[in-house]
This record gives structure tokens, C-alpha cells and sequence, in this order.
């Protein structure tokens, strides 16, 4: 039998897109800048810190989930692999939106 996939790793950072010095969530795992929504591409599985890309993960498009809210899709700037992440409740939202025009 499989294990959970999720491990909780709630850490603060640096923004390393934008500068913005990002708390910890609190009720999940921090994965991406509140303010420009992008993140690094360090996770296999949400926040076991295991991938070695670190690339740039960019956010592409955003569409509405009904059991999750929002998911952010990124792309990765230097290997190009697509991946999604839920939104976070202090995300900023106009941003959220403008991608939903996107998808």
C-alpha cells in the first residue's frame, strides 16, 4: 500500500521572481509567491522538496475547482514541465482572475 503523496513542509521565502518575502500558510504548504503567484520548481509530490530542477515555475492559467477553489497551472522556465498547485487563500486574486481569462 502507497503512502500519502502530501507532506506538509509550510516554510517562509523570498520570492525569488519578484522579492516579496512570503510567510508560511499556516493551514498547508507554502508553494508559490502570494504576489506574482510564481513558485520553484523544487517538489515530485506537494512539498517533499525532492525535485532537483529548481527552474522558475511560471503561472500560465488558473480555472475554478469545485472541491479545491482555484488551481494555478505553471510552466516551468528551464525544463518546460507543466504542473498545478492550489490557490491560497491570501493569493492575490485579480492576478488569479486575469489567468482564468487565460484557460
Amino acid at each position: 500500500m502507497q503512502g500519502k503523496l502530501f507532506k506538509k513542509n509550510d516554510e517562509g521565502f523570498v520570492c525569488e521572481n519578484c522579492g516579496e518575502t512570503v510567510p508560511p500558510l499556516s493551514y498547508s504548504s507554502r508553494d508559490h509567491c502570494r504576489k506574482c503567484l510564481c513558485s520553484k520548481h523544487v517538489d515530485i509530490n506537494p512539498g517533499d522538496r525532492a525535485n532537483e530542477c529548481g527552474g522558475l515555475l511560471v503561472p500560465v492559467t488558473a480555472y475554478p475547482d469545485p472541491k479545491k477553489g482555484f488551481v494555478i497551472e505553471y510552466v516551468c522556465k528551464k525544463c518546460k514541465k507543466r504542473v498545478r498547485c492550489k490557490a491560497a487563500s491570501d493569493d492575490d486574486t485579480d492576478l488569479i482572475i486575469a489567468l482564468t481569462a487565460k484557460h
